[in-house]
């Protein structure tokens, strides 16, 4: 109970909400202070057909503006048992017997859903690869293709607009089987579409070094110490001329700074953890070593430590 102004007992008392009628009731005088409110809580109720499912739905799922009927088609529901058997059943029969236009698009969806999933990318990703499959399956020319692979594709696509990239080999592993060469392959297709479409280059967003750079550290179970000179050591190799892949750099910088610290990672957990080969590793270190005195944070490490590492 609550306490309100009674205009009749000119004073504050305790009133009860008929929750039934919508009243609200003096408690001391019966004076019905306000009625036919509205109830603004949830309303907590199971509209399901069986009475031992308790599941309390109230709406159904929310609008996809990709989909023909916005996603907010009538599905007709089994039967319980009743006298409606008959009709529901027959009326179930003829709607799964129906044509679903968007039922080929629902499927890739939910792939591209569960893709999302796997590799931890948030609802804004997963909501871009699926208007850019739209796109694609629109314009229908993508018959005969590898599905995965384009699928696949169009996540790899999302992630390097919404500037959250992931390496092809992260997206090949949650790819159904289809290999790199397959979803290169399905990525240079769904650019050349997208651009014939617009009548000019598709914006892939740049990739970065440091783009990787937190997730590889998480990956390796790195201190926080020692991502942070990470970190500040891939944006100092930015300055100079480095011709190797943003993936291989961050690896490599990853490597220089295990090698600095106490807790020493060996070159094959750094290639498992990245998805860079090791000899791409030795490589790219070779190609960061003249640097290393500029591009190693004077807190991490000192000359002499710099000087201990191993020449390539």
């Amino acid at each position: 109970m609550a306490d309100a102004f009674c205009s009749d007992c000119k004073k504050e008392t305790e009133v009860v909400f008929d929750h039934s009628a919508g009243d609200t009731v003096c408690s001391e005088c019966g004076l019905v202070l306000e009625s036919h409110s509205i109830d603004e809580t949830s309303e907590w109720r199971t509209f399901a057909n069986e009475s031992g499912d308790n599941d309390p739905v109230r709406v159904g799922g929310p609008s996809n503006p990709l989909l023909t009927d916005g996603g907010l088609s009538t599905v007709i529901a089994k039967p319980n048992g009743g006298s409606g058997e008959f009709l529901s059943s027959s009326l179930g029969r003829w709607q799964n017997r129906g044509s679903n236009p968007d039922r080929a698009l629902l499927l890739a969806f939910k792939t591209i859903a569960t893709m999302s999933d796997r590799l931890g990318l948030v609802a804004t990703i997963k909501d871009r690869a699926n208007e850019i499959y739209k796109r694609v399956e629109d314009q229908k020319s993508s018959r005969g293709r590898n599905q995965d692979a384009l699928l696949a594709a169009c996540l790899y696509i999302a992630c390097r607009q919404e500037d959250k990239p992931r390496t092809v080999k992260e997206i090949c592993s949650v790819a159904n089987g289809a290999t790199k060469k397959e979803i290169g392959r399905a990525k240079e297709y769904i650019v050349k579409q997208l651009g014939l479409e617009n009548g000019q280059s598709v914006e892939m967003g740049t990739i970065h070094a440091g783009d990787f750079m937190r997730r590889f550290c998480s990956n390796l179970g790195m201190n926080n110490q020692a991502v942070k000179a990470a970190q500040e050591a891939v944006q100092k190799s930015e300055e100079f001329d480095i011709r190797r892949s943003p993936i291989s750099i961050a690896a490599a910088v990853i490597y220089i700074i295990t090698q600095l610290s106490d807790d020493k990672k060996p070159l094959k957990d750094i290639s498992l953890a990245t998805g860079v080969a090791e000899g791409t590793i030795r490589n790219s270190y070779k190609d960061l070593y003249p640097h290393v005195s500029k591009i190693i944070p004077n807190w991490y490490a000192k000359e002499e430590d710099l000087k201990n590492l191993c020449s390539p």
